[in-house]
């Protein structure tokens, strides 16, 4: 199983840090608020602890459970603190219409984060194109980019103790196309699907 520690004390950290809790992994929670952080780890239950902000994460898997805004000023912030750990980007950049990205270029948040991350730190594009509910009530796949291989796989485990099953997409500029996969799914909930229900996945054609 693996260790991971959750900065952010949002909805999503919530749903990623509840299934891991019941997949066996060891997870901290790191927030600004400390009181919010010690509410959800005692929430969480199995063990989970709280972590000061800033300070070396104990999991070797970060969470980064923010708001995108949040993402790349947060590793920035923690600098040297995430110095060989591997840190999972989940954010999506939307615009103000949720119909584009708030960035431009080919890039991601993703890809931002990597360019101010220390040395030996692994960034990871996952979960972003994945509705909160459907994480914690369904089995969707989850996209994962990344350049590092030992560190997608580090990821990819960690998605398994969770239930679920990790495509690898590619290296980390694939984030941008995963960030654009999340506009879809919005685009879709709102228009051919018609509700938030559903996650995009793989489905393996045989015979």
């Amino acid at each position: 199983m693996s260790s991971i520690t959750l900065i952010g004390t949002g909805n999503m950290a919530r749903t990623i840090g509840t299934l891991a809790v019941a997949g066996g992994n060891t997870v901290e929670v790191m927030g600004r608020d400390r009181s919010k952080a010690d509410d959800l780890a005692k929430a969480l239950g199995g063990g989970a602890s709280t972590g000061d902000w800033g300070a070396v994460p104990v999991g070797s898997i970060v969470v980064t459970a923010l708001l995108y805004d949040g993402v790349v000023p947060v590793v920035t912030e923690y600098g040297d603190a995430l110095a060989g750990k591997v840190v999972v980007d989940i954010s999506n950049p939307f615009n103000a219409a949720f119909d584009g990205l708030a960035h431009s270029g080919q890039t991601s948040i993703a890809q931002e984060a990597a360019k101010v991350a220390p040395a030996g730190a692994s960034v990871v594009k996952a979960f972003n194109t994945i509705f909160r509910d459907v994480l914690e009530k369904g089995r969707p796949d989850v996209f994962v980019a990344g350049d590092d291989a030992q560190a997608k796989a580090s990821v990819a485990a960690f998605i398994e103790s969770l239930g679920l099953r990790p495509l690898d997409v590619g290296g980390l500029r694939m984030a941008h196309w995963l960030e654009g996969m999340g506009v879809v799914t919005v685009g879709l909930a709102g228009n051919g699907v018609g509700h938030g229900n559903f996650a995009l996945g793989a489905d393996e054609l045989t015979g």
